[in-house]
């Protein structure tokens, strides 16, 4: 037992048994999963094999069927325990998200959009709008802060998402097709940045794709098919 809880220690996620029904139709079959800390690993198959659904359990936005005997931990802590307002809380202080297109608040500047998971985590302005210059620095956007997404580009939108997930120094990035909506060149600046955000923070990545390129840059590919890791 010892040797078991050292090993599963090593993991950043673990998830055991993990199901997922809509009405009638099982969309997971009892996925079993290791991601390790700092960690970038893509998950990949064909649409409609449950990739988004998991992505989305893993990152607390949706729960796995509570009657199956399922296991899903962060860093030894049990989601399975947390209540939602607990889980809520987690998420908000431990899990970023980066999602297709971006979902940035398009009445905001790119500074006031990654400022505000901060403030919901309750933390000061001063401190906040400090870490949020300094992301949009490093993600070359220093000249672009106080913009409103309709004068960014894509590429721009996108890193401004990117420090948004990053504002509260999450300890694992959940992405869902980031670069599903940008051009190539944008696309493999963006791969790029995660493995560069990776070393320099100390993240783990775990990315939905349909992108070859990001699958192979991967550490690790976990491939889906009708609703199970395969």
């Amino acid at each position: 037992m010892y040797y078991i809880r050292a090993i599963e220690s090593f993991y950043m996620i673990v998830g055991k048994n993990i199901h997922k029904y809509y009405g009638d139709v099982e969309i997971l079959k009892g996925v079993n999963l290791h991601i390790k800390k700092g960690e970038i690993v893509a998950i990949v198959g064909p649409s409609g094999a449950g990739k988004t659904t998991l992505l989305q359990i893993l990152g607390t936005l949706d729960r796995p069927q509570k009657e199956q005997n399922y296991e899903l931990t962060f860093n030894g802590t049990s989601i399975k325990e947390l209540s939602d307002k607990q889980i809520s809380a987690f998420r908000n202080q431990h899990i970023g998200f980066i999602f297709q297109f971006h979902q940035l608040l398009p009445e905001f500047t790119a500074l006031e959009n990654v400022c505000i998971p901060a403030f919901i985590a309750r933390k000061s302005k001063a401190e906040t709008e400090q870490r949020a210059k300094e992301l949009l620095d490093f993600l070359g956007l220093s000249h672009r802060i106080h913009h409103k997404p309709s004068q960014l580009s894509g590429g721009e939108q996108q890193r401004v998402a990117v420090a948004r997930a990053l504002i509260n120094n999450p300890s694992v990035i959940f992405a869902d097709e980031p670069s599903g909506n940008l051009d190539s060149t944008a696309a493999k600046n963006l791969h790029e940045l995660f493995f560069k955000l990776r070393d320099e923070f100390g993240q783990t990545f775990v990315l939905v794709t349909h992108n070859k390129d990001l699958a192979e840059m991967a550490d690790r590919t976990l491939e889906m098919k009708d609703g199970l890791v395969v």
